[in-house]
């Protein structure tokens, strides 16, 4: 009998091996039959009629390279049927090893199962092997993404509503310290509150970084809250603060032009914040550090300069990916508290929402200076509420 017919016919002894093994593992221990089994025979049976399915010779190597299906309709029920099954496992706790064994084993009963079937081999069945191989490994290759994009984005999500539920206990930790203050004038006490206050911004800045993060890896561009701006303004309010906060070392602003525009304001000062406080931590901390701001037209350009010790080539293509972090050992010391690698990824994130660009060049010659050019209107690539990123695949529901 043929190998597809084999399974076909003989799809309960087959189950019933699947679910003896699913059972012996450690998240299979205490589940039910009918959970054990999952989306097993949906997976076997898509495997037998996608194998009696004609393909040519690159769909099928395609296949068993774990470079998708052959586009038909055996081959798309047996991606669903694995994206399936991985989710389902994702959600009863079974780890990414205990899903690929239970793949391990199940091609091992049907080969077994088969040959014991089998009065006279021929050169058929090998044809066959090599058929029932690939579905498997589709079969596999689909659920192995599935389980991780399933897992990443559980991750993804935990931190955004990890990150919401700390601001409300951190709001009280702040504004108790507020009002202890008023009513303590001790110099321990106000030392005290001096710290709390210093730690809780570091853990404020963490936390709104943390949930941008998670945000856009959920698919989500970064939410703006458009409204009349006068870049002068803000970016003069900005830089005060860093000269405050900062006494020792040297700002410089430079505004030209008309520096009104629709724009987030919040979002702005955040750009402004966050490379300011990196070339504060990076440049040398006897060169001055300079914010430009010009108008081009129907485009406003941000730069920020810092002399020292240049960023080096091999780091450029990372620079502004997440939880990526260039730094000496003297910029390592002066590193800010609350950053954990998150500013230039979401300076760049809020860049794109916006319908900018951004662009770094660092010499030793010239420095470093990142440019920042966005639009004074909200282009057609940005919005004013958080809009889904293109997805191959609808988001999984979790």
């Amino acid at each position: 009998m043929r190998l597809a017919k084999f399974i076909l016919a003989n799809v309960e002894p087959i189950l019933a091996e699947w679910e003896a093994f699913a059972a012996t593992l450690p998240s299979g221990a205490n589940m039910t039959k009918l959970a054990l089994r999952d989306h097993a025979q949906a997976i076997l049976l898509a495997s037998a009629r996608d194998m009696e399915a004609n393909q040519s010779l690159a769909q099928q190597a395609g296949k068993s390279k774990g470079k998708g299906g052959a586009d038909t309709k055996e081959s798309d029920q047996l991606d669903i049927a694995s994206a399936q099954h991985a989710e389902e496992r994702v959600g009863a706790g079974f780890d990414i090893i205990e899903v690929v064994s239970e793949y391990r084993a199940l091609r091992a009963s049907v080969l077994r199962l088969w040959s014991k079937s089998l009065l006279q081999p021929d050169l058929e069945d090998i044809d066959d092997i090599t058929r029932f191989n690939e579905a498997i490994d589709q079969s596999l290759a689909e659920a192995v993404n599935s389980y991780t994009e399933r897992l990443n984005r559980s991750r993804q999500l935990f931190l955004a509503i990890l990150g919401h539920d700390l601001r409300n206990p951190l709001t009280a930790i702040r504004m108790s310290a507020q009002l202890v203050s008023r009513t303590n004038a001790d110099i321990e006490s106000i030392e005290a509150l001096s710290m709390i206050e210093t730690e809780s911004k570091a853990m404020a800045k963490l936390i709104g970084d943390m949930i941008d993060f998670a945000s856009t890896l959920l698919g989500s561009a970064m939410p703006l809250n458009c409204e009349p701006v006068d870049l002068q303004i803000l970016c003069r309010e900005v830089v005060d603060g860093f000269r405050a906060a900062h006494p020792q070392r040297t700002l410089h602003f430079n505004p030209s032009g008309d520096l009104t525009g629709n724009w987030d304001a919040a979002r702005i000062r955040q750009i402004i914040s966050n490379l300011l406080g990196n070339a504060l931590q990076h440049g040398s901390p006897k060169g001055p550090v300079e914010l430009l701001a010009a108008s081009e037209g129907s485009t406003v350009v941000l730069s920020v300069h810092n002399e020292g010790e240049p960023i080096p080539p091999e780091a450029l293509p990372t620079l502004f990916d997440p939880l990526v972090r260039y730094a000496t050992a003297e910029s390592a010391l002066r590193r800010a508290p609350g950053s954990i690698g998150l500013g230039l990824y979401i300076v760049r994130e809020i860049v794109n929402a916006k319908g900018g660009t951004i662009t770094v060049a660092s010499t030793a010659q010239q420095g470093t200076t990142f440019t920042v050019r966005i639009p004074r209107q909200l282009g057609l690539k940005a919005t004013s509420a958080a809009t889904p990123k293109p997805r191959d695949k609808p988001p999984l529901d979790i």
